[in-house]
């Protein structure tokens, strides 16, 4: 085709007669709440989004009084956390049963991670720093590529509220000598903002593990002192507007501190987590949006045993992304896009292979007729060790009513092995596959006057499931697993109480036919459940929160139990004037002794007093 014949095309597509392509909203408005960004990269609601949603506030954040971003998110739909310990200790989310770095974790649009590991660090990722965040539940690798078998977390950070200029404090005392601080400002306008955030946290925690070194058990160690746990965090978010032109932002998040933990051979790390970012989006045309975006994460540690250095793991993740939108019907959007992604490791450990990089390409239609919805996709990504791999998804909604709406939804997904399981000397095995999964859901959503609610029933099937196989002394694609399961959601307003519920049925099967064939998963509950109930008189808020778990195992062969438990965590706040609050929290209010990782101590009955220093709008 000659060129002027393709511009020609190209003119002609993008004058045809349709409604205004929707600008992707800034997610951190609190105006726009209900409009999420992370489930097909563009904006849509919650109600018009095909995939199960869970929506987390900067509101939300400061009404439950949330120790971290582990105590935010456990208990919602879809979601069970292993912890090895108190604040700060490594802790493992399995959404959806799948395993723990089957989940994509996006960081004001920047993949985090640990290259080596391939997991995220959500201890040492600062409550304090959050705006809001995003839970998309089910495959997301026809988007996204790599790791979103389980779904796609996207947490974005402080940004500041209102218009001028606006400074807001925090500090906060509590059990296990805890001491934390906040400081921010920022300042808006409708041409732009600027804002700037400060954290810091500091706590003597307590012991973490009650393991033993012979035999060997646990942590392999028997230390039974306080394990302390500190972090300093830092965030500026920038951006300016072109007026209806497009806009302009970066981010930062930088967290840095000391870590001690229970080991055998090393104990105390200095860790740095650090995000940038910056998009451009641009309206090049009454119905074509473009957006491009870039950046970098990284996650290092030193790493000491009895205060002597032992070993460094330095990676990083490099992201470059483009995408346009195109409007070329009513109600019909069509989406293409390219990401590039370059990870690299450094440190003290020699791997075989050091970077890699891959390249994935995207399309996807949104479209909608009369009471039915349609969602396509389709990826590849050319992986530069393991070649091309494609994913899809397919997804339609019908609405029966105003308020009551049926959803299907099928995809594909893969997750690529990480650096250690590859490369490490003496462990790792090159020959890995990836980990691929398929996965059908049908679920049933409604609203009301007084709320809304909805329920999902989903079934994953996971295949060359990466584990230790005896056979060859090393990591194999040995495992298969099933995972079915129920998940149910409410939240409503009865008689002033807000009331948010959530309930997840799980059935993590190992189906990989060996002598674990028909097993739990270890780590997950098979039953769990989560209510917060809150209520304001006046300058007075007082609100529960009751998360309940089944038992789980702690291994493979399913011989170590964990018993199911249910804590109960209490707060209450006034408003002794417009701009200040005083907030208090007891968790775990029973002092109830429970392990989600076996051998790995939980916190007992805490206490916490914070006073908020945040000037009405």
């Amino acid at each position: 085709m000659h060129r002027t014949t393709l511009c020609a095309a190209i003119a002609a597509l993008l004058t045809l007669p349709c409604a205004p392509l929707r600008a992707e909203p800034d997610p951190h408005i609190p105006a726009l709440d209900d409009v999420i960004v992370t489930a097909t990269r563009t904006a849509v609601t919650v109600d018009d989004s095909l995939a199960p949603v869970s929506v987390i506030t900067r509101e939300d954040i400061e009404r439950l009084q949330a120790r971290s971003l582990i105590d935010l998110l456990r208990g919602l739909p879809g979601v069970s956390i292993s912890s090895n310990g108190g604040a700060g200790k490594q802790a493992s989310l399995f959404l959806r049963g799948a395993e723990s770095d089957h989940l994509l974790v996006l960081v004001d649009g920047v993949r985090v991670g640990s290259a080596t590991a391939g997991s995220v660090a959500f201890q040492d990722l600062p409550v304090e720093q959050i705006e809001r965040i995003e839970v998309v539940r089910g495959p997301r690798s026809s988007l996204y590529g790599s790791e979103a078998i389980g779904g796609v977390i996207q947490i974005f950070t402080r940004r500041g509220r209102g218009q001028g200029v606006s400074p807001n404090f925090s500090a906060t005392v509590g059990s296990d000598n805890t001491r934390e601080a906040t400081a921010g400002v920022s300042l808006n306008s409708e041409q732009g903002w600027l804002a700037a955030h400060l954290a810091h946290a500091d706590t003597d925690g307590f012991n973490s593990c009650r393991g033993r070194a012979s035999p060997g058990a646990g942590c392999f160690t028997d230390e039974p002192d306080d394990d302390p746990y500190r972090n300093s965090s830092v965030t500026l978010n920038g951006g300016w507007r072109f007026g209806e032109a497009g806009d302009l932002q970066a981010n930062v998040l930088r967290a840095e501190g000391r870590n001690a933990y229970d080991g055998s051979f090393v104990n105390e790390s200095i860790y740095r987590q650090q995000i940038v970012g910056t998009r451009l989006r641009l309206q090049a045309h009454e119905r074509l949006v473009l957006s491009v975006g870039a950046g970098q994460s990284r996650d290092d540690s030193d790493n000491f045993g009895s205060g002597v250095f032992q070993s460094q793991f330095n990676t990083r993740r490099d992201n470059y992304s483009v995408q346009g939108d195109i409007g070329f019907a009513e109600q019909h959007l069509l989406s293409v896009g390219a990401d590039y992604v370059n990870d690299a490791v450094d440190g003290t450990t020699a791997y075989d292979e050091d970077a890699r990089s891959v390249t994935g390409v995207f399309a996807q239609y949104q479209g909608k007729a009369g009471a039915h919805d349609v969602e396509a996709s389709l990826r590849n990504d050319d992986n530069e060790q393991f070649g091309a791999h494609t994913t899809g998804g397919l997804a339609w909604g019908y609405a029966f009513s105003d308020t009551l709406r049926f959803i299907a939804n099928y995809g594909t997904a893969f997750k690529a092995p990480a650096f250690n399981e590859l490369y490490f000397p003496g462990f790792g095995n090159a020959s890995l596959k990836p980990e691929e999964s398929r996965s059908v859901e049908i679920g049933l959503r409604g609203h009301g006057d007084l709320g809304r609610w909805e329920v999902q029933a989903f079934d994953t099937r996971v295949d060359d499931l990466i584990a230790y196989d005896a056979a060859i002394f090393a990591p194999g694609n040995v495992d298969e697993a099933r995972i079915q399961g129920l998940e149910a959601s409410l939240a409503v307003d009865l008689a002033g109480w807000a009331l948010n519920a959530s309930l997840t049925l799980l059935d993590p099967e190992n189906a990989s036919g060996g002598s674990n064939d028909g097993n739990v998963l270890p780590r997950r509950a098979r039953q769990s459940g989560r209510i917060d109930i809150d209520r304001r008189f006046g300058a007075f808020g007082i609100g529960a929160t009751v998360d309940a778990q089944g038992k789980r195992y702690d291994d493979l062969g399913n011989t170590r139990r964990l018993g199911g438990y249910a804590t109960l965590d209490l707060r209450a706040e006034y408003a002794f004037s417009p701009d200040w609050l005083l907030q208090g929290r007891v968790s775990n209010v029973a002092d109830h002794d429970y392990e989600t990782a076996a051998f790995y101590n939980q916190a007992g009955r805490s206490y916490f007093l914070t006073l908020r220093y945040r000037p009405a709008q």
